[in-house]
């Protein structure tokens, strides 16, 4: 058996809910879509409610283009700006990883071998670590809106309550893009697609609909 997270945005929140389904081992895709359609059978289960898998192992092809290694955030893959804006006590930001395949910047070694992460630097702005998913919530919901309308975005999340990414582990990450496409729906539901347009007023807006989750 195995426990993963699901996000949904729920009465003005975005909230978390940790889901039990059995699991199945494996690196094939097949075995990845496997546990996927067996955590949404947990989540229609407990709940009734439908879900979106959020990565490249979706079954559903919007939840493919709404992967992090899909995107692009000013003709950047977004992988590689969330990787190359990364600030260590030993070196970084390492810029030339946006000239990179995602899966190579995400492997890149400096970003173990460069000690602790403090902070991160993108577009001459310096971001904390406080609150711990602000700045990748931020550049992810920033290139979904620059790649999709916000008529298409609520046509295409209306269906859907929760929001899953097989490929997140609790225990060895922290950013989800199920997390993001949650707030993303927050956000385009409620017109409030303004709160990215300054950095401070992200912050609190963000405080208060994510908080912990």
């Amino acid at each position: 058996m195995a426990l993963r997270p699901a996000w949904a945005y729920h009465k003005g929140r975005v909230i978390k809910c940790d889901f039990e389904f059995e699991w199945s081992g494996g690196f094939a895709v097949s075995q990845k879509q496997k546990n996927i359609a067996a955590l949404h059978n947990a989540i229609m289960k407990k709940y009734g409610e439908t879900a979106l898998e959020i990565s490249t192992k979706s079954l559903d092809e919007f939840g493919k283009s709404l992967s992090a290694f899909n995107l692009k955030l000013d003709g950047v893959l977004l992988e590689c700006i969330f990787q190359s804006s990364k600030v260590f006590e030993k070196g970084g930001p390492y810029r030339d990883l946006l000239d990179v395949s995602p899966k190579d910047a995400k492997r890149d070694e400096r970003l173990k071998s460069s000690g602790k992460l403090i902070a991160f630097d993108c577009d001459s702005v310096r971001w904390e670590l406080e609150p711990k998913t602000a700045f990748y919530d931020f550049i992810y919901i920033k290139s979904v809106l620059g790649s999709f309308s916000s008529e298409q975005l609520k046509t295409a999340l209306e269906p859907y309550t929760w929001f899953t990414d097989i490929e997140f582990n609790p225990n060895k990450s922290i950013n989800s893009q199920a997390r993001s496409a949650a707030l993303l729906k927050a956000i385009v539901f409620s017109d409030s697609q303004a709160v990215l347009d300054d950095h401070k007023t992200w912050i609190a807006y963000h405080e208060k609909i994510v908080g912990n989750s």
